[in-house]
């Protein structure tokens, strides 16, 4: 669970710097990304599982483990989740593959299957 602690203070701590800047853009970029994930046409899930999978494609760890993270906090199974996992490495290709295993890693510290 250490992994999970680390990147939650950090990205806490840094949000809460990004924030206190008052930049408009950063706050409206903020914003609509907040918006962007609540229910609507699709469920909290779905677009949280369509967030994990661009997250893998475009290689970016600390967006794989925000989304896993929200995964989990919306009780999707661990089979959902790398059921979306392995679309994303398909459409990836091999690249992803790096992610992948640090998303495992993540998202069994998640799930205290470590």
């Amino acid at each position: 669970m250490e992994l999970v602690n680390q990147f939650n203070d950090y990205r806490s701590k840094m949000n809460e710097k990004i924030l206190a800047s008052d930049n408009l853009i950063l706050k409206r970029i903020f914003n609509l990304d907040t918006n962007a994930y609540q229910p609507g046409a699709l469920n909290e899930k779905s677009k949280e599982l369509i967030g994990l999978s661009c997250s893998m494609v475009l290689r970016c760890d600390d967006c794989v483990k925000y989304h896993l993270g929200k995964c989990h906090e919306l009780g999707l199974s661990t089979e959902e989740v790398n059921e979306a996992m392995g679309i994303a490495t398909l459409i990836g290709g091999t690249i992803v593959v790096p992610h992948l295993r640090r998303a495992f890693e993540y998202w069994e510290q998640l799930t205290g299957h470590a």
